[in-house]
């Protein structure tokens, strides 16, 4: 009798709603993110910018679907959430607002899907450039560069009146000490759910405070449909292509990353048929974003941290939390109460969910051995790398578009500096000693031969 392993386990039903809500509530500023910058520098209207929301939820919870459950040879069926993918936002803004609107970045987003489900068998090659020492190196520059998303949320939200008041901070602190005393003293299953008690908790102090309000649910519809090409019909224009199939390689790399970090934390290596059904799915999800009126989509980090910060590693757990993100874009009301969740109240949740991500890069660093080698070299070099652009955003802005779209993304610049350090460390010959050097130790022997005779 075999026994089924944590990923494939199905908890009870009440677990999973508790489990998959602190999935949905972990990812959900940044899900609903893409479309409201995009929207708004495209100066769209209100119910069109409402409209791209509850979209991108649907496709969002259809795509962590298509990744957790699978079918055929779509989805790596491991707990990865889906969610529109940042590295997208700059291309498409410029698409959108230089004449070719919304049609032509959906027809271009519908051409990297295609890309990405071609290019997938091609990935899943690559996996053997992928040794602890860059896995771990990866997964700690996620953490990282994931971390001024959590301190932007702790002060308030970027862009907010009160961005850094100290009520802001005190709240993000109060949910932070909330999550952190619940997974100490906490029985074991409150435990796993510590970040959405946090959540929960800081909620209930925040609306008396006036952190938040509620008016905006009254304001959503009850129900919300999309529609394909609700915008129009997409148009191919050559510039847009291009700069979304360079996108396309920029997530690939970054899922590829989050994929082997979760396969750590759960003790399932991701193998290179795995890699490649799970970059499939990405691309048929980014497919489904240009018809159905959203973005491309990739593996999203912030619930990386969450998998290993609760040690809950089911995919049926994260495939709830598609559910749940399946029915918030169908009720647009549902969606508009998560979205009244205070920023600081996320800030103090995200702090421990991507301090567990670095802290799990370096449980993988320990594996390697940094004794007479240049690993130390490229753990270094790699992580400088990813960490500059993240520090300071503006440093390639001088750059060509398709460079910054490249280097721009903390993990993608730090992902490939590990794969290229590690080929040139570890995998090149190393160079061959000179003649004269090798010959001089013989020469010398044959004397002190003759002399011991």
């Amino acid at each position: 009798m075999t026994s089924t392993h944590p990923v494939d386990d199905v908890p009870p039903v009440r677990h999973l709603a508790a489990f998959g809500l602190q999935h949905v509530l972990a990812m959900y500023a940044g899900a609903v993110a893409v479309p409201l910058i995009v929207g708004g520098a495209m100066r769209l209207p209100p119910a069109d910018l409402a409209y791209l929301i509850t979209a991108d939820l649907l496709v969002c919870g259809i795509a962590t679907l298509i990744q957790c459950i699978g079918f055929w040879r779509f989805g790596v069926r491991l707990p990865i959430m889906q969610g529109c993918t940042f590295a997208a936002v700059s291309p498409m803004v410029i698409i959108g607002t230089t004449g070719g609107g919304l049609p032509a970045i959906y027809g271009s987003v519908i051409v990297a899907g295609l890309a990405i489900m071609l290019l997938a068998p091609v990935f899943g090659k690559l996996l053997r450039f992928f040794p602890p020492l860059v896995t771990g190196t990866v997964i700690l520059i996620i953490g990282v560069s994931l971390l001024p998303v959590a301190g932007n949320w702790a002060a308030g939200g970027a862009g907010s009146k009160d961005f850094g008041a100290p009520k802001n901070l005190a709240l993000a602190a109060f949910v932070l000490a909330v999550v952190v005393g619940v997974q100490r003293f906490a029985p074991v299953f409150l435990s796993r759910i510590a970040v959405l008690v946090g959540i929960v908790v800081g909620l209930a102090v925040a609306v008396p405070f006036g952190f938040t309000d509620f008016g905006g649910v009254s304001d959503a519809d009850w129900v919300g449909i999309s529609t394909p090409f609700h915008f129009g019909a997409p148009t191919f224009e050559v510039s847009a292509i291009v700069a979304m199939l360079v996108v396309a390689l920029v997530c690939m790399t970054e899922t590829t990353g989050d994929f082997i970090a979760v396969g750590e934390m759960t003790e399932r290596k991701v193998d290179a048929r795995s890699l490649s059904d799970g970059l499939r799915a990405d691309g048929l999800s980014t497919v489904l974003g240009g018809v159905f009126n959203t973005f491309p989509y990739t593996a999203y980090a912030q619930n990386v941290g969450l998998v290993g910060m609760t040690r809950v590693r089911s995919r049926w757990v994260v495939a709830a939390a598609g559910g749940i993100l399946v029915l918030l874009g169908l009720l647009p009301k549902l969606g508009a109460v998560v979205a009244a969740i205070p920023a600081p109240v996320l800030g103090g949740a995200g702090l421990v969910m991507f301090g567990t991500v670095a802290a799990s890069g370096l449980r993988t660093l320990a594996q390697v051995d940094f004794q007479g080698n240049n690993n130390l070299t490229v753990v270094a070099v790699s992580v400088a790398m990813g960490v500059l652009p993240v520090g300071v955003p503006t440093i390639y802005d001088r750059f060509p578009d398709w460079f910054q779209t490249v280097m721009h993304s903390g993990i993608s610049a730090g992902c490939l500096t590990a794969i290229v350090l590690n080929l040139l460390f570890n995998h090149l010959p190393e160079k061959p000693e000179k003649p004269e050097k090798a010959a001089a130790p013989a020469v010398e022997a044959a004397p002190r031969a003759e002399e011991v005779v």
